[in-house]
């Protein structure tokens, strides 16, 4: 997946697995890249820093709800974003953008936990 800007194709030197990537950027944040299933969405992007979110960017799904996910959630803490999007189904999908999300924020946990991802 190559997209321009900021972001930065998934590279050897990031961790994780194939759904997702953390690489810490300037000023101690992590750039977290996660690829969700189940959804038009194909790549979100976070920073994160202290476990607040700094940033976050979706790349393809409902451009209007996405941006405006993303800016309800910058400059909240990670925890308390899971118990408020985790769950949501989209139409008649059992999941969303917003869960999909969460599902990302999980990973990053665990990762920055050390555990396996996958």
């Amino acid at each position: 997946m190559e997209i321009t800007g900021d972001i930065i194709s998934y590279k050897e030197d990031w961790k994780m697995n194939e759904d997702i990537q953390i690489k810490q950027v300037d000023g101690g944040a992590d750039l977290v890249q996660y690829k969700p299933s189940g959804v038009c969405c194909k790549l979100m992007q976070m920073r994160i820093k202290d476990d607040i979110i700094e940033d976050v960017e979706f790349f393809g799904g409902c451009n209007g709800n996405l941006k405006g996910i993303g800016i309800l959630i910058r400059g909240m803490n990670i925890n308390d974003i899971i118990p408020k999007l985790s769950g949501l189904p989209c139409g008649s999908r059992p999941t969303s953008c917003p869960d999909q999300l969460t599902k990302g924020i999980e990973a990053y946990i665990k990762a920055k936990n050390g555990a396996v991802v996958g």
